[in-house]
């Protein structure tokens, strides 16, 4: 199988995102001002930085480009992208705000804007590739009682696991 527009010099990097929900039901979404997707709508969200953990780097990332301070739940999505001469693993996170009184993002760091969005209106905007559904499935999971992903296996939240229940 031959993969087409492959930077086979690019480094793969690992990346960290973080889907949040408030109390109106809507997912903060970020418009990306550096690439790759430069212009599109993302997920808050970056690279994970040496001796950093994934949980660490999503906390980190989230309030670099909002201003809000999150709770890092379980992974819901792990993604691998190779766009525009980059190679990302992406590892996608439900996280919940710590504070939903003071929940106003401000756009900051590679972030053009900032905002709180109903989920129909996903499909008005140009989202990067696969999100919607990820998004989607995210929110399902995150309103009902199933327990789905892989969530810390300890404390330090370095092992991630599935969880059994029953």
């Amino acid at each position: 199988m031959q993969i087409k527009n492959i930077n086979l010099s690019a480094v793969p990097a690992i990346g960290v995102g973080g889907i949040v929900f408030n109390n109106q039901n809507q997912v903060l979404i970020i418009r990306r001002n550096q690439p790759p997707a430069m212009g599109l709508w993302s997920i808050p969200g970056g690279k994970l930085e040496a001796g950093e953990s994934l949980a660490i780097a999503c906390k980190r990332e989230f309030k670099e480009e909002t201003g809000l301070d999150i709770e890092v739940k379980n992974i819901v999505a792990v993604v691998e992208r190779r766009i525009e001469g980059f190679h990302y693993v992406i590892i996608d996170f439900l996280a919940l705000l710590i504070d939903q009184e003071c929940a106003e993002p401000i756009a900051q760091s590679d972030v053009a804007e900032a905002k709180w969005i109903n989920l129909v209106q996903l499909d008005d905007y140009e989202v990067v590739e696969g999100l919607t559904e990820i998004i989607s499935r995210t929110y399902s999971l995150s309103r009902g009682d199933c327990l789905a992903g892989l969530y810390a296996a300890d404390a330090a939240a370095t092992d991630y696991i599935l969880s059994v229940f029953g």
